[in-house]
């Protein structure tokens, strides 16, 4: 049974209200819930405007730091909500890395809607990502695991497609792996990226047009790897709409690799989410959605 990976630090209710309270305490008396467990940080909300983030594991320390540097950026240029931080968190004693509250941006998760709910957010997603994808100022450093070519994901997507009873389309899976790996490689600059753009990351009003995100791997890179959510996200006829909307924008290569990313990023869910159900379904979406096209 393959499970999303453990905590290196798992914080309680307790903890984080010390941290708000000592760092922050204008705060210390609003009602604290905690709201979600990811693979790399927690998330508690705190009040009804705000919330507090804190990495899970220590590869996550970097991608809280990134987000209190870039997302205020980002958000200048979004035309939806972005959480950027109100208060950059120290280390303590009792919580020996950096932590943030940031602005609570309400709506569902697009993972806890079923698909045709999904579709209205295809134009709103795509004048995000434009708004997103920009040349990144030197200094962003590219993510090392998403910004990255795809063939650096080759290993582990073989691995994990010898599994015939976990994919049993496994050969068209391949066949896809091998057209996506011969699309011409990203040229330009490096872009801003998401960088962990599936439907547990996206929010919906109630409908189910686009409220806003939840990031974590912030960074740059080539910009096929957040295009491959139109897979994770959508069904046929929404991911078409989605293509659309950059119109010219976005060059065919680059929807090949961001097929190619939607692979790595389904099977990586399928495969490490055996404890996990909502992430599970994801990834079994996004499979189902790319061996359609």
């Amino acid at each position: 049974m393959a499970g999303m990976p453990p905590a290196t630090m798992e914080v309680n209710d307790a903890v984080v209200q010390c941290l708000v309270r000592d760092q922050r305490p204008d705060l210390a008396d609003r009602p604290l819930m905690r709201v979600t467990n990811g693979w790399d940080n927690a998330t508690f909300r705190l009040g009804d405007d705000l919330a507090v983030r804190l990495p899970r594991r220590a590869e996550a320390v970097p991608l809280i730091l990134h987000e209190q540097r870039y997302l205020p950026d980002i958000a200048c240029r979004s035309p939806v909500a972005v959480p950027v931080h109100v208060h950059a968190g120290l280390p303590t004693s009792d919580f020996p890395w950096p932590w943030s509250i940031v602005r609570w941006v309400p709506g569902a998760a697009a993972a806890d809607v079923g698909p045709a709910g999904r579709g209205p957010a295809a134009e709103g997603l795509a004048d995000f990502l434009r708004s997103l994808h920009v040349p990144a100022d030197t200094g962003v450093p590219v993510n090392p695991f998403r910004g990255v070519p795809l063939l650096e994901h080759g290993s582990a997507v073989v691995e994990r497609l010898g599994d015939r009873e976990r994919y049993p389309q496994a050969a068209a899976l391949r066949a896809v792996w091998a057209q996506t790996c011969a699309a011409k490689a990203w040229d330009g600059p490096p872009m801003m990226l998401h960088g962990d753009l599936h439907p547990g990351n996206v929010l919906l009003t109630d409908d189910g047009s686009l409220a806003g995100f939840d990031f974590g791997d912030v960074g740059a890179g080539d910009p096929a790897v957040d295009l491959a959510v139109g897979w994770l996200m959508f069904d046929v006829g929404a991911r078409h709409r989605f293509m659309d909307a950059f119109g010219h924008a976005v060059a065919g290569d680059t929807w090949m690799r961001a097929r190619g990313w939607a692979l790595i990023l389904s099977t990586a869910l399928l495969s490490n989410s055996d404890d996990n159900p909502r992430m599970f379904a994801v990834g079994e979406f996004g499979i189902s959605q790319i061996v359609e096209g």
